[in-house]
């Protein structure tokens, strides 16, 4: 009898509170996803090639996951808190008809177990299914999908979700317990009112929410321009005048509600009455309700610019060549023969020298080029990030690197681009995308559209073509803001015989054999007869690592914040609903029907929701672009409007999410409602 008892209360619980107890399980998910990071296949890969950056990410580990408990402690705490007073009665009842209080904490650990193993039982398999999924996306926006991907479970990480969910949850109850266990059965069975804080005069909310405004617009415009990088404390000013101005906002919104109260009814029955309900509930929770809005300000933004980098780094480069061999650290003619003598020369598609030097016919290095014309026609163009940005790279353009035009021309061919063509007296110029974005090549090639000419080191040169921007190499060692290329002719001259050597070589593509798993087998070979390479596999090693970190810490924090946030007013909202239960008691007898109550308690749900929400989401959109602003590149920041549109698309959906808890509220709320209504009032 005790047990099917103890089953049948938690069912009810679960089913009274299902809001709550999908938290739960969203939070198990969590905790395994990121617990079971290490043995990800994705992250088992990252490792071989950047040990030391994956080695600091998983450091960081087990202070999220700290964090994280802390913070769901203080959740499961204030919800176990809310099941406690809702059941107030219930237990004064059990010790009335003799239950020892021994025995109704028992009753309560049983029901509190079969919640939580039920939690874990649901939750371990629903995390191992979407880690594999996480894994897979990530490895797909990474370029990583030639990988077999291989299923993984971290026996650890699951022992360690379920110690740690079971720790946090059998404290907040033992605390929880102690003090039902403490009260005497009187008090239990008698509503105990809750007192009110202390109001003051309408124009001190109203004061209070025009300064709350001020602040977040300053805030806001800091952090739109960039001006919260500049320095530790610009960024802790921007942090202190958004939550100040979020809790000065919340403070003053009762003026907002008593304004929509004081226009009378007149839009539909109850309207006044729902937004007194509201202003009272604002009075009452201000400070809890610009908490949650800050929080899911947090989830948003670790969305949207999570979202934004792993897009960005996962389409940053086109992938052309697979192997670089450097000439500066061996000889590459030695790397030639070696190759050859081992007949892996024949594994190339393409294989060809890469030439790259200074001016060395002068030591004017201040005067070696000049392009006057070039600067001018972007001087006379209309302002904008973009022409700004491409004046401070020309700045710098009187002693550029050369590039030997046929090296470049195999490139070309190899990522199956149309060669350029290049007279005696002609150059053409080289700027690397990771300084040049798509909008500075464009005004670029305008000016070089009208053939505009340049003095090199004495001998006048037409600049001609497009601006080329493919990588010369396979990683990032050689980033050329901008460089010449030359006739083969004119570069030898120019570099007076002194250059690098690059040899750059492109896999033959096999059919039975994946590109990840050729250059795996080649640089076994390659490691055998000691060249020193630098393949494709490395460079994209470092690009995944990115946007694997980008993914899951990211995505973490949002989960987190967002489950705190809403399950944080969802549960005070049902509190306040409670607490006010005669008053919907009294409405009923007044003449309002069940479903007037529940269209009265759903307009409440939606202000209650939506005001945090819609706070944070016009201040996430700030605070994704801050972020961003100091967190992407300096190319990628003049594409910051398309990076925006997608840190747009992950906010919405994370509105999306939000209404989907406000419908659950709603559900608890009719369901209330139909408990207080008397049976004769029924319709």
């Amino acid at each position: 009898m005790f047990f099917k008892l103890a089953l049948r209360n938690s069912r009810r619980s679960r089913k009274e509170n299902g809001l709550f107890f999908s938290s739960l399980l969203i939070t198990i998910i969590a905790f395994y996803i990121i617990l079971s990071l290490p043995n990800q296949d994705v992250m088992l890969f990252l490792k071989q090639m950047e040990s030391d950056a994956v080695d600091r990410l998983m450091s960081m580990i087990p202070l999220f996951f700290g964090a994280a408990l802390v913070i769901l402690f203080f959740l499961i705490y204030y919800a176990g808190k809310y099941q406690m007073q809702r059941r107030r009665h219930e237990f004064g009842l059990y010790l009335m008809m003799g239950m020892r209080r021994g025995k109704l904490f028992s009753l309560l650990l049983a029901e509190d177990l079969y919640g939580s193993i039920l939690s874990l039982v649901i939750g371990l398999p629903a995390a191992l299914l979407l880690a594999e999924l996480i894994s897979l996306v990530t490895a797909r926006v990474a370029g990583m999908g030639v990988i077999g991907h291989r299923f993984s479970f971290s026996p650890e990480a699951a022992l360690l979700t379920a110690a740690g969910f079971l720790l946090i949850k059998l404290t907040a109850f033992l605390i929880l317990s102690g003090r039902v266990a403490r009260q005497e059965i009187g008090s239990l069975l008698v509503e105990m009112p809750e007192g009110m804080k202390k109001q003051f005069s309408g124009p001190v909310y109203g004061a209070a929410a025009a300064a709350g405004l001020v602040c977040l617009g300053t805030a806001w415009r800091m952090a739109a321009k960039g001006l919260s990088w500049y320095s530790t404390g610009r960024m802790g000013l921007t942090l202190l005048l958004g939550v100040c101005g979020t809790w000065l906002l919340f403070f003053g919104l009762r003026s907002v509600m008593n304004f929509f109260a004081g226009r009378g009814d007149r839009k539909g029955r109850l309207r006044v009455f729902h937004f007194r309900q509201l202003e009272e509930t604002v009075i009452r929770c201000h400070g809890a309700l610009a908490v949650s809005s800050l929080l899911i300000l947090a989830s948003l933004c670790c969305f949207g610019a999570g979202a934004a980098i792993m897009r960005f780094y996962g389409d940053s480069e086109p992938h052309v060549l697979d192997y670089t061999f450097d000439g500066d650290m061996q000889s590459i003619s030695e790397v030639e023969k070696k190759l050859s003598a081992q007949g892996l020369d024949g594994q190339f598609s393409s294989l060809f020298e890469m030439k790259v030097g200074y001016i060395r016919t002068t030591e004017d290095y201040d005067n070696a080029f000049r392009m006057d014309p070039v600067l001018e026609a972007i001087s006379g163009m209309e302002d904008s990030e973009e022409k700004q940005q491409l004046e401070n790279i020309l700045m710098y353009a009187e002693y550029p690197y050369i590039i030997s035009l046929s090296g470049y021309n195999r490139l070309l061919e190899a990522a199956g681009l149309p060669q350029i063509s290049l007279e005696r007296g002609e150059a053409g110029i080289y700027m690397d995308g990771m300084f040049a974005g798509e909008g500075e090549r464009k005004i670029m090639d305008e000016v070089l559209a009208a053939g505009p000419e340049a003095d090199l080191d004495g001998t006048t040169y037409r600049l001609t073509g497009n601006v080329q921007s493919v990588n010369l190499v396979t990683d990032d060692s050689i980033t050329l803001s901008f460089a010449l290329i030359l006739p083969d002719e004119d570069f030898a001259y120019y570099t007076q015989g002194e250059y690098t050597v690059y040899l750059d070589g492109v896999l033959k593509k096999g059919e039975e054999e994946s590109l990840m798993a050729a250059i795996m087998d080649m640089n076994s070979d390659l490691d055998q007869n000691g060249i020193i390479y630098e393949s494709y596999l490395q460079n994209m090693g470092r690009q995944m690592f990115y946007v694997a970190a980008a993914g899951y810490i990211t995505i973490y924090l949002a989960v987190v914040f967002l489950i705190i946030a809403n399950t944080v007013i969802g549960v005070q909202f049902l509190m306040g609903q409670r607490r006010t239960g005669r008053r919907y008691q009294t409405l009923s007898r007044l003449g309002a029907s069940y479903r007037e109550l529940c269209r009265a308690a759903g307009r409440q749900v939606n202000w209650y929701f939506g005001i945090p929400a819609a706070v944070a989401a016009v201040s996430s959109m700030f605070g994704v672009r801050a972020l961003l602003m100091g967190l992407l590149t300096s190319r990628t920041r003049s594409d910051i409007g398309e990076v925006m549109w997608i840190a747009a698309i992950m906010i919405l959906f994370l509105c999306v999410v939000e209404c989907i808890y406000m419908a659950a509220v709603r559900r608890s709320c009719s369901r209330y409602l139909l408990t207080v209504m008397e049976p004769e009032r029924e319709e």
